[in-house]
């Protein structure tokens, strides 16, 4: 597996600027999405029932299913969801739920940012794989939904994680009003709309140019910690209290992937990165990273 080199930048914090050496953080390409119609994976989740496996989804437009992986992109199983859609599915994750582990679907993306509401589903996660290789598989679905609003009108939105009190946390992609942290409690009528509250503007400038987007987002073990990521870096967050985050330190990704969308963790110290295929339609890269913070 080829090595490649990046830098680790510190960010200035949210109040005085900084200037920090660079540190050197190490990549390895573990591997390529091998499933012919895993084109457009959108995000990245790691199991918390069956070890080694990772969940993905493709993105608007596709059939409502995740894919099960592994770090080498072998394809282990597809899950179809009856009954919803994907409008534009752009995140997912996996967090607990009043079932014990639950996986996270944000059909949350909007381009034109113009959508009143958006939706969020759960589902409960299979505590055998016979779900994925199409079998019986006697766990409930547990199919559930919330409908979500944004302060300010429509948002584009990749990233969600969940933490261990179950609450939502979304970031805004950045297209307008800066990058927003914004939080969400999964409770009241399902027919009523929740108003998502903003947490933060986080310290992240968007810059398409530079492909400084957030196209992702993952809650780290422990909960100290959030990777949230954009096409070219890596941004690792401390969690303060409320759900805020703190002073960021930043990877270098750029070049890795031609398209990165997904992160998940590993463990404590390894991340691993997602992408949508290339040109040519090159299966979509897989790597590990290790930041050193």
């Amino acid at each position: 597996m080829p090595r490649l080199a990046a830098t680790l930048l510190l960010l200035p914090t949210l109040a005085t600027a900084q200037a920090i050496a660079p540190r050197p953080v190490d990549a390895v390409r573990t591997g390529a999405f091998q499933d012919p119609r895993l084109t457009e994976s959108s995000g990245v989740a790691k199991s918390s029932t069956f070890p080694g496996v990772l969940y993905t989804i493709n993105d608007s437009g596709n059939k409502p299913e995740i894919f099960a992986t592994d770090s080498s992109g072998r394809p282990l199983g597809t899950w179809f969801i009856p009954g919803i859609r994907n409008r534009d599915w752009e995140a997912i994750s996996v967090g607990p739920c009043p079932a014990g582990s639950c996986i996270y679907l944000g059909d949350t993306g909007d381009n034109t940012e113009r959508k009143r509401t958006v939706t969020i589903y759960r589902l409960t996660e299979p505590r055998r794989f016979e779900r994925f290789r199409g079998a019986d598989d006697p766990t409930p679905l547990g199919l559930d939904s919330i409908e979500v609003q944004y302060p300010g009108g429509g948002q584009d939105v990749e990233a969600l994680w969940v933490d261990a009190g179950g609450t939502l946390f979304l970031v805004t992609k950045g297209r307008s009003h800066g990058v927003r942290l914004l939080r969400v409690t999964w409770d009241g009528r399902p027919d009523e709309a929740r108003v998502a509250r903003l947490v933060q503007v986080l310290p992240i400038t968007p810059d398409e140019s530079l492909g400084r987007w957030v196209t992702d987002a993952a809650l780290a073990p422990g909960g100290t910690r959030v990777a949230i990521r954009t096409y070219t870096e890596l941004y690792l967050f401390p969690v303060l209290g409320a759900g805020r985050l703190g002073t960021p330190v930043v990877c270098n990704v750029a070049g890795l992937e031609p398209q990165g969308e997904g992160v998940t963790w590993l463990d404590a110290q390894r991340l691993l990165l997602t992408s949508e295929s290339g040109g040519g339609r090159r299966p979509g890269p897989i790597h590990v990273v290790r930041c050193g913070a």
